[in-house]
Parts: structure tokens; sequence; C-alpha cells
């Protein structure tokens, strides 16, 4: 898997991935800590509320920024989008009201919403190999597990020195060292834009292409499911850690890195696993993994009448980790399948959006109702929705799914270029949704 890191352009860029996400990860519990410090018992509902204003501006932003950054600009927006987010984490230690926390993130995530799409862009132009593009991603996967392992386990450490108000510091310089890698790698060539005019046109394009191809349906529906898992995670570890089980900190960076451990466990063998095995087998597998897991959870916490073990409580979390990293990781892979190059930055962007509309679902779901009516409602809650998402994957995204597939274009002339060679209107190619496949087969 580590051979693709030969490649210099990629192994900058995903250093820059790391460093940025390590930052992130230390964030990520200083805003926990610093939530229950202002909330209390309620922290839950503030966080999320945090992470559902951090999903809306996900979903508004991402696909419009891709649009509107020419590829010829991409590295120079990354690095203002990092230096962005460096000014705005030197900030956070000062904060001291709830509201400032909301405004604070929103900022914040403004500019991880146009970074994210356009550094997933540049990646499969960079690695052109379909095999060293799964291990890329794999890669990454490991990379943001490090926002739910090593960063944990950093912030557990500098804890036991400095209080959480100094992890943001090392969030910005996270974000000031990404920007310092991304100057130094060099991007690829500009590709001609994809037709469709404007900036909105496109990102509509990209949302076109993705909600009409039936494996990206399915795969919409697989994020959902992750978010379930995830959103219960995120939102309610301090709470159950906190009030539940007496511990403090740093119990909750240990529990969080529960969860990354069990994800860097499978993504560690996914590439091998995706080279033997199709990828809708892997994903639905652990689609019924991570369900089988909030089952178990929420049957646990009745059973213990809401009083939960620390044992029980990490061994859940490894579990809910490992089917994180099985549902999320092989996504790029089927988006990368489904788009021509052109189409590409605008597909990762509709991806990036549509999986935050199921984030924030999810967030909410996990914070007011685990505030309001308990740590076990909100399970079973959070239960139902991965039910709901596992079949509807099932049903979207059929088996076999050929990416050759004959069909017919009834609306074109014998003579045009794209029947050149094909026998009437019926032909075979390999077929995704563009100007002249506005539907897919039946």
């Amino acid at each position: 898997m580590i051979e693709v890191l030969r490649e210099r352009n990629f192994r900058r860029l995903f250093g820059a991935q790391i460093v940025a996400l390590v930052g992130t990860g230390l964030t990520t519990v200083a805003l926990a800590l610093l939530a229950y410090d202002l909330a209390g018992n309620q922290a839950g509902a503030v966080l999320g509320t945090a992470l559902a204003i951090k999903m809306v501006v996900y979903v508004l932003l991402a696909p419009v920024s891709a649009a509107l950054v020419p590829a010829e600009r991409r590295k120079a927006v990354l690095i203002a989008l990092d230096l962005m987010r460096f000014g705005v984490a030197l900030v956070l230690p000062f904060v001291d009201a709830v509201w400032q926390v909301y405004v604070l993130i929103a900022v914040l995530q403004s500019a991880s919403a146009c970074f994210t799409p356009l550094f997933q862009s540049v990646i499969p132009q960079i690695l052109t190999e379909e095999s060293d593009y799964t291990r890329a991603l794999s890669l990454s996967r490991l990379a943001y597990d490090l926002e739910s392992l090593l960063s944990p386990a950093i912030a557990a450490a500098l804890l036991t020195a400095i209080t959480y108000h100094g992890l943001f510091v090392g969030t910005s310089v996270g974000f000031l060292f990404s920007a310092l890698l991304v100057l130094t790698a060099t991007f690829p060539v500009a590709v001609a834009t994809a037709a469709g005019g404007g900036p909105y046109a496109r990102a509509v394009r990209g949302m076109r292409i993705y909600l009409r191809t039936p494996r990206l349906r399915g795969l919409l529906m697989l994020n959902l499911c992750a978010a379930a898992g995830g959103a219960m995670v995120f939102v309610n570890t301090v709470v159950i850690v906190r009030t539940l089980l007496a511990g403090g900190e740093r119990e909750v960076a240990w529990l969080l890195a529960a969860f990354g451990m069990g994800s860097m466990s499978v993504a560690l063998l996914l590439p091998r696993w995706l080279d033997r095995i199709p990828d809708r087998r892997v994903m639905l597998t652990t689609a019924l993994s991570m369900t089988a897991g909030l089952v178990a959870g929420t049957v646990y916490w009745w059973m213990t009448d809401g009083r939960p073990a620390w044992i029980p409580v990490a061994a859940l979390w490894f579990v809910l980790g490992m089917s994180y990293a099985g549902l999320i990781t092989p996504g790029g892979r089927l988006l990368r399948r489904s788009g021509s190059e052109t189409d590409l930055p605008f597909l990762f962007a509709a991806q990036f959006s549509l999986s935050h509309v199921c984030w924030l679902i999810a967030y909410p779901l996990a914070g007011y109702v685990g505030a309001t009516f308990g740590i076990g409602t909100a399970l079973a809650a959070l239960m139902a929705l991965s039910v709901i998402s596992v079949i509807c994957a099932a049903l979207f995204w059929k088996s076999g799914d050929p990416d050759v597939l004959e069909h017919r274009h009834d609306d074109l002339p014998p003579d045009h270029p794209h029947l050149k060679g094909s026998h009437g209107a019926q032909h075979r190619h390999r077929f995704m949704i563009d100007e002249l496949h506005e539907r897919w087969p039946d």
C-alpha cells in the first residue's frame, strides 16, 4: 500500500492531509471538552448543533467551490484556505460563550468545505492506475483515522501537561504545515473544464450525474449508514465518559481512540480485500456490521438501564470504527468508475456535499435525542436510521453492476460520431451519465 508514496506529488499532498487532520483531531477533542465546560450535561446538544452547522456549510459550499475554482488555480486556493483555517484555530482558545463556538465553527468549516473536494479531485489525476488509486484511498482513510486514533492519543498525553485550550494551538500548526506542503507539490496540468456553462451549471452537473447513477445512489445510502454510527461516537462520547463513566478529559480522548483503532484495522486490510472482492459486497457487509453494532449497543443500554461499563462501550466503539472504514474508504473508487476525468471534480464535490446531508440528519439526531431522551433512545434512533439506509442501498445498487452496458440512442442520427462503428442505434461501451447519456439504461 505504501508504494504509492514513491510518487513525489502524492507524497507531499498526503503529508499535507496528515498534518491538517492531526490538528483537526486535536480540535475535535478540545471542542468536546469546551462544550462540556460551557453546557455541562447538555454538551451533546451543543456539539450536535455545532456539527450540524458544519454540515450545512459543507452541503451549501462544497459543490459550488469545485465549480468556481479553475483547475489551474487549485493550488493557490488550497493554500489560502489552509491559512484561513490557521487563523480561525488561533482564535478558538479565547471562546467563552456557546454562540462564539457556532460562529467560529461556521467560518472554519466553510474553509474546509471548499478545501476537501478540491484536494480529493487532484489525487485521481496524479495516480492514474486504478490499483494505485485504490491504495491511495486506503492511505487517505488511514489519514482520516488519525483524527480519531492518533490525535486523541496525542491529546490525552498533552492534557497531562496543558489545558485543552492548548490543543487548539496544535490545530493551527497543522494547518500551517499543510499549506507549506501544498506549496511544494506540483499539480497536474489543468484539463479542460467539463461542459455545462457557468459555476452553477457545473455544480448541478455533478449532482445530476451522482443522483442518476445507481451505484452512487447506493453509495449515498451507505454514507447515511456510516453517519448513523459515526454521529453516535463523535457527539455522545464526551457525555458518556464524563457523566456515565465518571471519566476525565484523557478518558474522552482514549475512548475516541478506540473508534479510530477499529477503523484503522480495517483500512489496512481493505486494499487486499478490494483486489479480490467486489466493492458492493465489501460495503454492504460492513453496513450490516454497523447496523448490528448499533442494535447490540441499544440492547446493552436497555439491559443495563443506562449504566454502562468501560469495556463494553470501548468494544462497541471499536466495532463501529471497523464498520465505518469499510463504508467510507471504497467510495472514491465508485466515483472514479462513474465519471469522466473532466467531471471528477464535480462528482467529488457532489459526494462531499450529499454525504454531509447524511451527517446533517445524524448529528442532531444523536445530540438532541441523546440530551432530551437519553443515550439509549439516541442509539435506538440511529439504529433505525442505519437499518433503513442498508435496505435502500441494496435496492438502489443492484448486484453485478457492470461498467460496460448495452443501450440505445434513438435520439441520435445514424451518422452521429458517437455511433461510429456500431450497427444502428444500439451499441455497448463503458457507461456513465453525460450529455449523450442522460438516463441509466434499464
